[in-house]
């Protein structure tokens, strides 16, 4: 996989087609939200513009909504960590843990919310991923996600 840039191709644009259909990321979902996670440096980040209709109070993303994108942003980071053990598409990982910690409201007013992830702990069939979600420079969440290697 190339770095982040213009042409790069997300971590989930690598996966085997039959795992392209998670609500997160499945580029094969069409009621999904289609995160796309890239590799930058020692870093994976990503950008997500939350939509009216994901609100959970007025002017305020819905706090499902942060959890599932720390989530799939994470396990693509877990993916990309792994991805040196394998040719051709990343292994699919899977949500051992999720923990989310919200630090300041989420604005919905056309501000992009970038998610930046990098793991912090490994071993051969798990990775633990620390993720960061900021709109308009402020720290909003951060989560920790336990990817595990599916093995189905």
């Amino acid at each position: 996989m190339k770095q982040h840039d213009t042409d790069a191709m997300a971590i989930q644009d690598h996966y085997d087609p039959d795992f392209q259909v998670c609500y997160g990321c499945g580029a094969r979902n069409d009621k999904g939200l289609h995160l796309k996670s890239y590799i930058d440096g020692d870093r994976v980040v990503a950008e997500y513009l939350p939509q009216a209709h994901e609100m959970g109070v007025p002017g305020v993303a819905y706090g499902g909504l942060i959890a599932s994108l720390i989530d799939c942003h994470g396990i693509a980071t877990g993916a990309a960590h792994f991805l040196a053990e394998y040719s051709g598409h990343p292994p699919r990982c899977v949500t051992a843990s999720l923990h989310v910690e919200y630090r300041a409201p989420t604005p919905i007013d056309g501000t992009p919310m970038t998610l930046t992830a990098r793991v912090t702990d490994s071993s051969a069939r798990k990775a633990v991923v620390e993720v960061q979600v900021y709109a308009g420079g402020t720290l909003t969440a951060e989560g920790r996600v336990v990817a595990v290697r599916y093995r189905g």
